[in-house]
Protein backbone atom coordinates (compact mmCIF):
# COMPACT_ATOMS: atom_id res chain seq x y z
CA UNK A 1 0.00 0.00 0.00
CA UNK A 2 1.25 3.42 -1.05
CA UNK A 3 2.47 5.58 2.01
CA UNK A 4 1.67 9.29 2.01
CA UNK A 5 2.90 12.51 2.77
CA UNK A 6 0.56 14.68 4.64
CA UNK A 7 0.75 18.27 5.86
CA UNK A 8 -1.14 19.66 8.69
CA UNK A 9 -1.21 23.49 8.33
CA UNK A 10 -2.49 25.15 11.55
CA UNK A 11 -0.45 22.48 13.07
CA UNK A 12 -0.09 24.43 16.39
CA UNK A 13 -3.89 24.02 16.88
CA UNK A 14 -5.22 22.57 19.78
CA UNK A 15 -7.12 19.74 17.52
CA UNK A 16 -3.91 18.49 16.29
CA UNK A 17 -3.14 16.28 19.02
CA UNK A 18 -5.84 14.20 18.54
CA UNK A 19 -5.52 14.57 15.01
CA UNK A 20 -2.38 12.76 15.29
CA UNK A 21 -3.49 10.07 17.40
CA UNK A 22 -6.29 9.29 15.09
CA UNK A 23 -3.11 8.91 12.29
CA UNK A 24 -1.71 6.76 14.63
CA UNK A 25 -3.95 4.34 15.49
CA UNK A 26 -5.19 4.53 11.84
CA UNK A 27 -1.94 3.35 10.29
CA UNK A 28 -2.92 0.44 8.28
CA UNK A 29 -5.90 2.04 6.34
CA UNK A 30 -3.73 5.13 5.82
CA UNK A 31 -0.24 4.73 6.27
CA UNK A 32 2.25 7.95 6.32
CA UNK A 33 5.63 8.40 5.06
CA UNK A 34 5.77 12.66 5.92
CA UNK A 35 4.22 14.16 8.50
CA UNK A 36 4.65 17.73 8.35
CA UNK A 37 3.16 20.19 10.83
CA UNK A 38 3.08 23.74 9.57
CA UNK A 39 1.98 26.94 11.50
CA UNK A 40 3.26 30.08 11.22
CA UNK A 41 3.64 30.57 15.25
CA UNK A 42 6.86 29.14 16.47
CA UNK A 43 5.93 28.53 20.22
CA UNK A 44 3.15 26.69 19.53
CA UNK A 45 4.28 24.89 16.64
CA UNK A 46 7.56 23.27 18.14
CA UNK A 47 5.50 21.99 21.24
CA UNK A 48 3.35 20.30 19.03
CA UNK A 49 6.12 19.11 17.33
CA UNK A 50 7.92 17.93 19.79
CA UNK A 51 4.94 16.13 21.17
CA UNK A 52 4.90 14.04 17.88
CA UNK A 53 7.95 13.33 17.91
CA UNK A 54 6.94 11.18 21.19
CA UNK A 55 4.01 10.18 20.15
CA UNK A 56 5.16 8.60 16.50
CA UNK A 57 8.65 7.20 18.48
CA UNK A 58 5.93 4.93 20.51
CA UNK A 59 3.24 4.54 18.55
CA UNK A 60 4.57 4.98 14.64
CA UNK A 61 8.40 4.13 14.78
CA UNK A 62 8.24 3.17 10.91
CA UNK A 63 7.55 6.58 9.73
CA UNK A 64 10.20 7.75 7.93
CA UNK A 65 10.28 11.68 8.12
CA UNK A 66 8.59 14.45 10.88
CA UNK A 67 9.13 17.99 10.21
CA UNK A 68 7.61 20.82 11.97
CA UNK A 69 7.81 24.44 10.77
CA UNK A 70 6.84 27.74 10.48
CA UNK A 71 8.08 28.14 6.32
CA UNK A 72 5.60 26.96 4.02
CA UNK A 73 7.83 26.69 1.28
CA UNK A 74 9.51 23.81 3.38
CA UNK A 75 6.06 22.43 4.48
CA UNK A 76 4.49 22.29 1.38
CA UNK A 77 7.08 20.38 -0.95
CA UNK A 78 5.77 16.94 -2.23
CA UNK A 79 3.11 16.53 0.23
CA UNK A 80 -0.13 14.87 -0.83
CA UNK A 81 -2.55 15.54 1.53
CA UNK A 82 -2.96 19.30 3.49
CA UNK A 83 -5.49 18.86 6.14
CA UNK A 84 -6.02 22.53 7.03
CA UNK A 85 -7.06 24.13 9.94
CA UNK A 86 -6.10 27.43 10.27
CA UNK A 87 -7.72 30.24 12.89
CA UNK A 88 -7.17 33.79 12.15
CA UNK A 89 -6.13 35.80 14.45
CA UNK A 90 -6.71 32.85 17.07
CA UNK A 91 -8.91 32.58 20.11
CA UNK A 92 -7.89 36.67 20.87
CA UNK A 93 -9.93 37.78 17.85
CA UNK A 94 -12.58 35.45 18.32
CA UNK A 95 -13.23 36.85 21.76
CA UNK A 96 -13.07 40.30 19.71
CA UNK A 97 -15.38 39.27 17.62
CA UNK A 98 -17.81 38.14 19.84
CA UNK A 99 -17.74 41.02 22.19
CA UNK A 100 -18.40 43.82 19.88
CA UNK A 101 -21.38 41.86 18.16
CA UNK A 102 -22.68 41.71 22.00
CA UNK A 103 -21.80 45.39 22.27
CA UNK A 104 -24.30 46.07 20.17
CA UNK A 105 -26.97 43.64 20.57
CA UNK A 106 -26.28 40.84 18.09
CA UNK A 107 -25.00 38.14 18.17
CA UNK A 108 -20.88 36.84 17.67
CA UNK A 109 -20.85 33.67 17.48
CA UNK A 110 -17.53 31.98 15.31
CA UNK A 111 -18.94 30.71 12.39
CA UNK A 112 -22.69 33.28 12.70
CA UNK A 113 -23.34 36.48 12.15
CA UNK A 114 -21.72 38.88 13.36
CA UNK A 115 -18.70 36.63 14.01
CA UNK A 116 -18.97 34.77 11.35
CA UNK A 117 -18.59 37.34 8.96
CA UNK A 118 -15.20 38.79 10.63
CA UNK A 119 -13.81 35.52 11.22
CA UNK A 120 -14.51 35.42 7.43
CA UNK A 121 -12.91 38.13 6.13
CA UNK A 122 -9.73 37.08 7.66
CA UNK A 123 -9.67 33.96 6.68
CA UNK A 124 -10.19 34.39 3.17
CA UNK A 125 -6.57 36.25 2.64
CA UNK A 126 -4.75 33.98 4.77
CA UNK A 127 -6.29 30.36 3.10
CA UNK A 128 -5.76 32.14 -0.34
CA UNK A 129 -1.95 33.20 0.03
CA UNK A 130 -2.08 28.98 1.72
CA UNK A 131 -3.49 27.29 -1.26
CA UNK A 132 -1.37 29.31 -3.67
CA UNK A 133 1.76 28.14 -1.99
CA UNK A 134 0.36 24.54 -2.05
CA UNK A 135 -0.23 24.51 -5.37
CA UNK A 136 3.62 26.04 -6.18
CA UNK A 137 4.94 23.15 -4.17
CA UNK A 138 2.33 20.25 -4.08
CA UNK A 139 0.21 20.81 -7.47
CA UNK A 140 -1.52 17.67 -7.23
CA UNK A 141 -1.82 17.42 -3.45
CA UNK A 142 -5.79 17.02 -2.30
CA UNK A 143 -6.46 20.39 -0.01
CA UNK A 144 -8.73 19.14 3.23
CA UNK A 145 -10.00 22.81 3.96
CA UNK A 146 -12.00 22.13 7.40
CA UNK A 147 -11.03 25.77 8.63
CA UNK A 148 -14.09 27.89 9.67
CA UNK A 149 -16.40 29.77 8.63
CA UNK A 150 -16.56 27.18 6.05
CA UNK A 151 -19.59 28.73 4.04
CA UNK A 152 -17.57 31.79 3.65
CA UNK A 153 -14.54 30.13 2.61
CA UNK A 154 -15.83 27.70 0.51
CA UNK A 155 -17.40 30.28 -1.64
CA UNK A 156 -14.49 31.78 -1.70
CA UNK A 157 -12.22 29.17 -3.21
CA UNK A 158 -14.99 27.79 -5.72
CA UNK A 159 -14.32 31.82 -7.15
CA UNK A 160 -10.40 31.86 -6.95
CA UNK A 161 -9.81 28.37 -7.99
CA UNK A 162 -12.71 27.34 -9.58
CA UNK A 163 -11.04 24.51 -11.64
CA UNK A 164 -9.28 22.75 -8.29
CA UNK A 165 -11.77 20.07 -7.68
CA UNK A 166 -8.59 18.69 -5.41
CA UNK A 167 -9.82 21.57 -3.17
CA UNK A 168 -12.84 19.82 -0.69
CA UNK A 169 -14.08 21.86 1.80
CA UNK A 170 -15.50 20.02 4.88
CA UNK A 171 -17.05 20.65 8.61
CA UNK A 172 -17.15 17.64 11.00
CA UNK A 173 -20.35 19.28 12.60
CA UNK A 174 -23.21 17.58 11.03
CA UNK A 175 -20.58 14.23 12.13
CA UNK A 176 -20.84 15.16 15.36
CA UNK A 177 -25.01 15.25 15.62
CA UNK A 178 -24.83 12.03 14.17
CA UNK A 179 -22.82 11.05 16.74
CA UNK A 180 -25.38 12.23 18.77
CA UNK A 181 -28.81 10.40 16.87
CA UNK A 182 -26.04 6.92 17.27
CA UNK A 183 -26.09 7.48 21.45
CA UNK A 184 -29.72 7.69 21.18
CA UNK A 185 -30.75 4.87 19.17
CA UNK A 186 -27.93 2.25 20.73
CA UNK A 187 -25.87 2.42 17.09
CA UNK A 188 -22.70 3.51 16.24
CA UNK A 189 -22.27 6.57 13.89
CA UNK A 190 -21.00 4.09 10.91
CA UNK A 191 -24.42 2.26 11.08
CA UNK A 192 -26.26 5.37 10.08
CA UNK A 193 -26.44 6.89 6.08
CA UNK A 194 -27.29 10.57 6.72
CA UNK A 195 -29.64 12.34 3.77
CA UNK A 196 -28.96 16.17 4.63
CA UNK A 197 -29.12 19.65 2.41
CA UNK A 198 -28.47 23.00 3.03
CA UNK A 199 -25.40 25.19 3.58
CA UNK A 200 -22.50 25.02 6.10
CA UNK A 201 -23.81 25.43 9.65
CA UNK A 202 -27.11 25.73 8.11
CA UNK A 203 -29.07 22.63 7.39
CA UNK A 204 -31.68 19.80 7.44
CA UNK A 205 -31.39 16.21 7.96
CA UNK A 206 -34.19 14.63 6.24
CA UNK A 207 -33.68 10.57 6.46
CA UNK A 208 -31.36 8.59 8.94
CA UNK A 209 -30.69 5.15 7.14
CA UNK A 210 -29.53 1.96 8.96
CA UNK A 211 -26.73 1.14 6.77
CA UNK A 212 -27.31 -2.57 6.80
CA UNK A 213 -31.29 -3.14 6.69
CA UNK A 214 -32.37 0.34 5.03
CA UNK A 215 -34.23 1.39 8.07
CA UNK A 216 -34.97 4.90 8.42
CA UNK A 217 -34.54 6.32 11.76
CA UNK A 218 -35.58 10.18 11.25
CA UNK A 219 -39.19 9.79 12.51
CA UNK A 220 -37.76 7.66 15.62
CA UNK A 221 -35.20 10.32 16.32
CA UNK A 222 -37.61 13.36 15.59
CA UNK A 223 -39.92 11.58 18.47
CA UNK A 224 -37.05 10.99 20.88
CA UNK A 225 -35.37 14.33 20.53
CA UNK A 226 -38.72 16.09 21.11
CA UNK A 227 -37.40 15.77 24.97
CA UNK A 228 -34.22 17.77 25.90
CA UNK A 229 -31.30 14.83 26.38
CA UNK A 230 -28.45 14.95 27.91
CA UNK A 231 -25.50 14.35 25.46
CA UNK A 232 -22.10 12.22 26.85
CA UNK A 233 -20.64 11.12 23.15
CA UNK A 234 -17.44 13.70 23.57
CA UNK A 235 -15.41 16.06 26.35
CA UNK A 236 -16.31 18.84 23.98
CA UNK A 237 -20.18 18.06 24.86
CA UNK A 238 -19.46 18.24 28.19
CA UNK A 239 -18.93 21.79 28.65
CA UNK A 240 -21.60 24.32 29.08
CA UNK A 241 -22.38 26.06 26.08
CA UNK A 242 -21.92 22.93 24.11
CA UNK A 243 -24.38 20.89 26.36
CA UNK A 244 -27.17 23.75 25.89
CA UNK A 245 -27.44 23.63 22.32
CA UNK A 246 -27.84 19.97 22.27
CA UNK A 247 -30.42 20.59 24.54
CA UNK A 248 -31.84 23.31 22.93
CA UNK A 249 -32.40 20.91 19.78
CA UNK A 250 -35.69 19.74 21.42
CA UNK A 251 -37.28 23.45 20.88
CA UNK A 252 -36.66 23.67 17.17
CA UNK A 253 -37.35 19.85 16.51
CA UNK A 254 -40.74 20.74 18.12
CA UNK A 255 -41.15 24.07 16.00
CA UNK A 256 -40.05 22.94 12.87
CA UNK A 257 -40.82 19.20 12.67
CA UNK A 258 -40.62 18.11 9.35
CA UNK A 259 -36.56 17.50 9.29
CA UNK A 260 -34.03 17.50 12.12
CA UNK A 261 -32.13 20.66 12.01
CA UNK A 262 -27.95 21.10 12.07
CA UNK A 263 -27.54 22.64 15.98
CA UNK A 264 -26.03 26.21 14.69
CA UNK A 265 -29.74 27.00 13.23
CA UNK A 266 -30.79 28.27 16.68
CA UNK A 267 -28.65 31.43 16.05
CA UNK A 268 -30.85 32.16 13.27
CA UNK A 269 -34.43 30.91 13.75
CA UNK A 270 -34.28 32.18 17.68
CA UNK A 271 -31.67 35.25 17.31
CA UNK A 272 -33.24 36.49 20.21
CA UNK A 273 -33.54 33.98 22.83
CA UNK A 274 -29.77 33.14 21.77
CA UNK A 275 -28.79 37.19 22.63
CA UNK A 276 -30.34 36.56 25.95
CA UNK A 277 -28.26 33.71 27.08
CA UNK A 278 -24.93 35.45 26.20
CA UNK A 279 -22.78 36.61 28.42
CA UNK A 280 -20.84 39.72 27.18
CA UNK A 281 -18.13 39.68 29.76
CA UNK A 282 -17.42 35.76 29.15
CA UNK A 283 -17.93 34.35 25.53
CA UNK A 284 -17.52 31.10 23.82
CA UNK A 285 -14.14 31.78 22.94
CA UNK A 286 -13.33 32.90 26.90
CA UNK A 287 -14.68 29.38 27.39
CA UNK A 288 -12.48 27.85 24.80
CA UNK A 289 -9.54 29.75 26.14
CA UNK A 290 -9.60 28.63 29.43
CA UNK A 291 -10.63 25.13 29.04
CA UNK A 292 -10.07 22.83 26.07
CA UNK A 293 -7.34 24.25 25.11
CA UNK A 294 -5.73 25.32 28.45
CA UNK A 295 -5.96 21.58 28.94
CA UNK A 296 -4.84 20.06 26.03
CA UNK A 297 -1.20 22.43 26.03
CA UNK A 298 -1.15 21.68 29.72
CA UNK A 299 -1.36 18.05 28.64
CA UNK A 300 1.35 18.32 25.92
CA UNK A 301 3.82 20.07 28.44
CA UNK A 302 3.37 16.92 30.63
CA UNK A 303 4.27 14.80 27.49
CA UNK A 304 7.21 16.76 27.07
CA UNK A 305 8.15 16.71 31.15
CA UNK A 306 7.87 12.69 31.02
CA UNK A 307 9.15 12.29 27.39
CA UNK A 308 6.44 9.42 27.25
CA UNK A 309 2.90 8.67 27.11
CA UNK A 310 2.76 4.68 27.34
CA UNK A 311 2.21 3.61 30.47
CA UNK A 312 1.01 7.51 31.51
CA UNK A 313 -2.37 8.59 31.96
CA UNK A 314 -1.73 10.83 28.11
CA UNK A 315 -1.89 6.84 26.38
CA UNK A 316 -3.85 6.98 23.81
CA UNK A 317 -6.74 4.52 23.83
CA UNK A 318 -7.57 4.01 20.21
CA UNK A 319 -10.25 6.62 20.26
CA UNK A 320 -10.23 10.25 19.15
CA UNK A 321 -12.43 12.93 18.70
CA UNK A 322 -14.88 13.49 15.51
CA UNK A 323 -13.07 16.20 14.50
CA UNK A 324 -9.95 13.99 13.77
CA UNK A 325 -11.79 10.92 12.48
CA UNK A 326 -13.83 12.17 9.87
CA UNK A 327 -10.90 13.92 8.45
CA UNK A 328 -8.53 10.47 8.36
CA UNK A 329 -12.02 8.63 6.86
CA UNK A 330 -12.19 11.19 3.97
CA UNK A 331 -8.42 11.20 3.06
CA UNK A 332 -8.68 7.49 2.95
CA UNK A 333 -11.74 7.63 0.54
CA UNK A 334 -9.63 9.87 -1.38
CA UNK A 335 -6.63 7.55 -0.85
CA UNK A 336 -8.07 4.12 -1.92
CA UNK A 337 -11.25 5.06 -3.54
CA UNK A 338 -13.54 3.67 -1.37
CA UNK A 339 -16.63 5.59 -2.55
CA UNK A 340 -17.91 6.13 0.42
CA UNK A 341 -20.90 9.14 1.36
CA UNK A 342 -19.44 12.14 3.34
CA UNK A 343 -21.32 15.10 3.65
CA UNK A 344 -18.84 17.89 1.70
CA UNK A 345 -19.43 21.44 0.38
CA UNK A 346 -19.71 21.67 -2.60
CA UNK A 347 -20.86 23.46 -5.86
CA UNK A 348 -24.11 23.08 -6.04
CA UNK A 349 -24.76 22.50 -10.07
CA UNK A 350 -28.21 21.48 -9.99
CA UNK A 351 -28.24 19.41 -6.51
CA UNK A 352 -30.72 20.83 -4.85
CA UNK A 353 -33.07 21.45 -8.48
CA UNK A 354 -34.35 24.45 -7.26
CA UNK A 355 -31.58 26.73 -5.70
CA UNK A 356 -29.20 28.79 -7.52
CA UNK A 357 -26.50 26.17 -9.69
CA UNK A 358 -23.35 28.74 -8.09
CA UNK A 359 -24.69 28.38 -4.59
CA UNK A 360 -22.01 26.27 -2.29
CA UNK A 361 -24.32 24.01 -0.36
CA UNK A 362 -23.85 21.07 1.96
CA UNK A 363 -25.05 17.90 0.73
CA UNK A 364 -24.10 13.87 0.49
CA UNK A 365 -21.12 13.00 -1.80
CA UNK A 366 -19.85 9.77 -2.75
CA UNK A 367 -16.17 10.27 -2.28
CA UNK A 368 -13.10 8.51 -4.62
CA UNK A 369 -9.57 8.87 -6.10
CA UNK A 370 -11.41 11.14 -8.52
CA UNK A 371 -12.72 13.65 -6.02
CA UNK A 372 -16.78 14.15 -4.97
CA UNK A 373 -19.55 13.41 -6.85
CA UNK A 374 -23.15 15.22 -5.11
CA UNK A 375 -25.77 13.11 -4.94
CA UNK A 376 -29.22 14.44 -6.11
CA UNK A 377 -31.43 15.71 -3.31
CA UNK A 378 -34.41 17.41 -5.75
CA UNK A 379 -36.61 20.15 -4.99
CA UNK A 380 -36.62 21.42 -1.29
CA UNK A 381 -39.92 22.93 0.33
CA UNK A 382 -40.37 26.94 0.30
CA UNK A 383 -39.78 27.82 3.60
CA UNK A 384 -36.05 25.91 3.73
CA UNK A 385 -35.41 27.57 0.03
CA UNK A 386 -36.16 30.90 1.51
CA UNK A 387 -33.45 30.62 4.35
CA UNK A 388 -31.10 29.23 2.52
CA UNK A 389 -31.14 32.18 -0.41
CA UNK A 390 -31.31 34.47 1.97
CA UNK A 391 -28.32 32.89 3.40
CA UNK A 392 -26.58 32.39 0.85
CA UNK A 393 -27.02 36.12 -0.47
CA UNK A 394 -25.33 37.16 2.61
CA UNK A 395 -22.22 34.84 2.01
CA UNK A 396 -21.77 35.85 -1.07
CA UNK A 397 -21.84 39.69 -0.47
CA UNK A 398 -19.53 38.98 2.14
CA UNK A 399 -16.98 37.44 -0.16
CA UNK A 400 -17.52 40.60 -2.38
CA UNK A 401 -17.00 42.81 0.23
CA UNK A 402 -13.26 40.91 0.39
CA UNK A 403 -12.29 40.71 -3.37
CA UNK A 404 -13.88 44.44 -3.98
CA UNK A 405 -12.83 46.05 -0.72
CA UNK A 406 -16.38 46.95 -0.84
CA UNK A 407 -17.65 48.70 2.38
CA UNK A 408 -21.19 48.99 0.73
CA UNK A 409 -21.31 45.52 0.25
CA UNK A 410 -19.90 44.76 3.40
CA UNK A 411 -22.90 46.61 5.02
CA UNK A 412 -25.47 44.57 2.54
CA UNK A 413 -24.12 41.73 3.93
CA UNK A 414 -24.57 42.48 7.72
CA UNK A 415 -28.26 43.82 7.14
CA UNK A 416 -29.06 40.32 4.97
CA UNK A 417 -27.61 38.40 7.79
CA UNK A 418 -30.84 37.22 10.07
CA UNK A 419 -29.15 37.76 13.62
CA UNK A 420 -28.05 41.34 12.23
CA UNK A 421 -31.14 42.54 10.32
CA UNK A 422 -31.12 45.87 11.44
CA UNK A 423 -29.58 48.78 9.11
CA UNK A 424 -28.58 51.17 12.13
CA UNK A 425 -26.92 48.32 14.17
CA UNK A 426 -25.01 47.31 10.96
CA UNK A 427 -23.71 50.39 10.26
CA UNK A 428 -22.20 51.05 13.97
CA UNK A 429 -21.15 47.18 13.78
CA UNK A 430 -19.06 47.54 11.14
CA UNK A 431 -17.16 50.67 11.56
CA UNK A 432 -15.89 48.87 14.92
CA UNK A 433 -15.39 45.76 13.18
CA UNK A 434 -13.42 47.43 10.59
CA UNK A 435 -11.21 48.92 13.06
CA UNK A 436 -10.72 45.83 15.15
CA UNK A 437 -9.46 44.14 11.81
CA UNK A 438 -7.43 46.75 10.54
CA UNK A 439 -4.30 44.11 10.57
CA UNK A 440 -6.48 41.16 8.42
CA UNK A 441 -9.21 42.73 6.66
CA UNK A 442 -8.34 44.51 3.18
CA UNK A 443 -9.02 48.36 3.33
CA UNK A 444 -13.02 48.88 2.42
CA UNK A 445 -13.80 52.20 0.91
Amino acid sequence: MKKYNICIVGGGSRYTPDMLAMLCNQKERFPIKKLVLYDNEKERQEKVGKYAEILFREYYPEIEEIIYTTSMKEAFQDIDFALMQIRVGRLKMREMDEKIALKHGCLGQETCGAGGFAYGLRSIPAIIEIINVIRKYSPKCWILNYSNPAAIVAEATKRIFPNDYRIINICDMPIAILDVYAEVLGKKRKDLEPKYFGLNHFGWFTHIYDTKTGEDYLPKLRELLKTPIDVQTEPLFQEPSWSATFEFMSQMINDYDEYLPNTYLQYYLYPHKMLKKQNPEYTRANEVMDGNEKDTFQRLDAVLANGKLKGTEYDIDGSAGCHAEYIVDLATALANNTKEIFLIITKNNGTISNLDPEMMVEVPCRVGSNGVEPLSVGNIPTFYKGLLENQYAYESLTVDAYAEGSKAKALQALVLNRTVVNTNVAKELLEDLINANADYWPKMQ
